[in-house]
């Protein structure tokens, strides 16, 4: 396995370096003529595709995690081989400092990655050549071959040095594959991982999009609030004012047409609650705050149209805002299954271990969901994202869908 991998490693890294690299240094060197300017972002991606690819070779083949260094675009409106948005994109490129971090390994790759994937299966390859073809054919060869660095064979005595030469050449093929790619894969992560300063770069800027999209998001919500106030409860109060006015005046000419007013105005001040009372709910649920999280979720299932199992293990209750939004996106999440998967079931399961509050929702549904911008799970997403939280989704077409949400909190 190990030297299948190897093999298909030494591959990829001789047809993707070597072109790679000449076309980003002749992109490099053309950028005062213009003609770099168009090509280098295009060269870019490729490059880019292929350092993500061994990023995960490493992590899927060795255990070795490599997060991506790479500086988000300012400019999200790229249009290739458009000179003006091109020459933004390529100065966000040249100023990245994992654009330079990839060409150098690239350049290293190529002499590394074929000698840590080709080693491996040339000594299985040789050893098997010394352990079978060797013994078996030595006296159609020629009297001067010889097998490995040492002897000719000739006789049936250096054959069978041979054979355990082979056996030898087999044993280190086997024994280096693993070894090798491993060697390979902290030589990937010494280069193609974030360092220290791009990481902090990143959780900066990480920071600063999440702080707007928290203001963002209480501000759309108060205007929420507000229009919800203004166009419901606000309008019926003063609707029951203005009953209860008319009422003052005709209590003593008409007393019935006081009554059926008073009757009017104790309707609309019932539906003044009712949609005061919703309000409330949807900025804090009552039961969320009665009975924690783990109730707050079992309510909610109990109010679906499908059965839904919870299965709760938490210790303790999360802090309120994350508490809060740990409802709501299970909220969210069960309406989404309900409106658009076709599910007969779902499921819930609530998990707290490492500082880490895990949420995960699942469903038997026809699968097929995607995480799409300006969709309600992307929105989701960047709710999340306010608590440094994240949101995965595995939905294949048809079924089933697991929406996994966590969020770091103390209970």
């Amino acid at each position: 396995m190990a030297a299948r991998r190897g093999l298909a490693l030494s591959i990829v890294s001789q047809l993707g370096c070597y072109p790679l690299v000449i076309l980003s240094v002749v992109s490099l060197s053309l950028i005062p003529l213009g003609v770099g300017i168009l090509t280098l972002p295009i060269i870019t991606v490729a490059v880019r595709n292929l350092a993500d690819l061994h990023r995960r070779f490493a992590g899927e083949w060795c255990s070795v995690p490599i997060a991506s260094p790479y500086r988000p675009h300012t400019d999200q409106n790229f249009e290739p081989l458009d000179l003006p948005s091109s020459l933004r994109r390529t100065r966000s490129l040249l100023t990245d400092p994992a654009t330079w971090r990839d060409l150098l390994w690239m350049t290293a790759n190529i002499p590394v990655g074929l000698l840590a994937g080709l080693l491996p299966v040339w000594m299985i390859v040789y050893g098997i050549h010394g352990v079978v073809a060797t013994p078996l054919f030595w006296p159609l060869m020629d009297d001067t071959y010889g097998y490995a660095l040492t002897w000719p064979v000739h006789s049936t005595y250096t054959s069978v040095l041979a054979f355990f030469q082979g056996l030898a050449f087999l044993f280190f093929g086997f024994w280096s594959g693993t070894r090798l790619l491993r060697l390979h894969s902290r030589f990937t992560h010494r280069l193609l991982a974030p360092t220290e300063k791009t990481l902090l770069s990143l959780r900066v800027a990480q920071l600063t999009e999440t702080r707007s999209e928290a203001v963002d998001a209480q501000a759309a919500e108060l205007r929420r609030i507000e229009r919800d106030l203004h166009d419901g409860a606000q309008a019926r109060l003063v609707a029951v004012g203005l009953k209860l006015g008319l009422a003052d005046q005709a209590f003593k000419e008409d007393p019935a047409t006081a009554y059926r007013l008073l009757r009017d105005a104790r309707k609309a001040n019932s539906q003044a609650l009712a949609e005061l009372r919703n309000l409330v709910r949807g900025i804090h649920p009552p039961v969320l705050a009665e009975r924690g999280l783990d109730g707050a979720i079992r309510a909610l299932a109990l109010d679906l149209p499908i059965p839904v199992e919870v299965d709760s293990d938490l210790p303790g209750r999360p802090q309120g805002p994350v508490e809060s939004t740990g409802y709501f996106a299970v909220a969210e999440t069960l309406t989404n299954v309900v409106k658009h998967s076709g599910a007969v079931s779902a499921w819930v399961r609530l998990r707290h271990s490492d500082g880490l509050l895990s949420v995960t929702v699942g469903d038997d549904g026809s699968g097929g969901a995607v995480l799409r911008t300006g969709g309600g799970l992307h929105g989701l997403q960047r709710r999340l994202a306010t608590f440094d939280g994240t949101l995965d989704l595995d939905s294949p077409v048809g079924g089933p869908t697991t929406v996994t949400m966590e969020m770091p909190c103390v209970l």
